[in-house]
């Protein structure tokens, strides 16, 4: 189906006063002219990630896992945020604190994490669980994203082959 042709007008009710409700299809293009740009890929651990980025360095991620439970790669922000929400399965997340001190937590369906800069962190995705992440608050123009050999070291003492559970 072609949405661009499609014409929908519903009238709803809000509040006592009724409204038109009548989206308008926004072509690529037009984002891409207003700093919005998509970027989809499949990762070495078989997730799939449908990202929209902005030219102000936030991004929206819907992630899929693959069909096997895989750690994404260990990093750090120096000045965005990240918000992850759990639609489906559930993930482990991995962190290291102010002080060092590294813990797993797993997170269910309908559950978050809010994680700030500089914290160290990775997620892993439990076979075919579907997750949200927002990033918010980085630099333009700038990579904001730092491998961390230190969650990296924490997960391999915390977990078998690989495996969080």
């Amino acid at each position: 189906m072609d949405w661009g042709e499609r014409t929908v007008i519903n009238e709803i009710e809000c509040g006592g006063m009724f409204m038109l409700y009548n989206p308008q299809k926004i072509t690529l293009e037009d984002a891409q002219a207003s700093g919005v740009d998509v970027n989809f890929e499949q990762m070495a651990n078989g997730e799939k990630r449908y990202r929209l980025v902005s030219a102000d360095g936030s991004v929206y991620c819907r992630t899929e896992g693959s069909g096997a439970g895989a750690w994404q790669n260990s990093h750090y922000h120096k000045s965005a945020s990240e918000f992850y929400l759990v639609q489906s399965g559930w993930i482990g997340y991995a962190e290291l604190n102010e002080s060092g001190e590294g813990e797993i937590r797993i997170l269910q369906e309908g559950e978050s994490v809010l994680v700030t800069p500089l914290v160290h962190h990775n997620i892993y995705m439990s076979a075919d669980s579907v997750i949200h992440t927002i990033k918010y608050g980085g630099a333009e123009d700038t990579v904001d994203w730092f491998a961390s050999v230190e969650i990296d070291a924490f997960i391999q003492l915390h977990t078998e082959d690989g495996k969080c559970f």
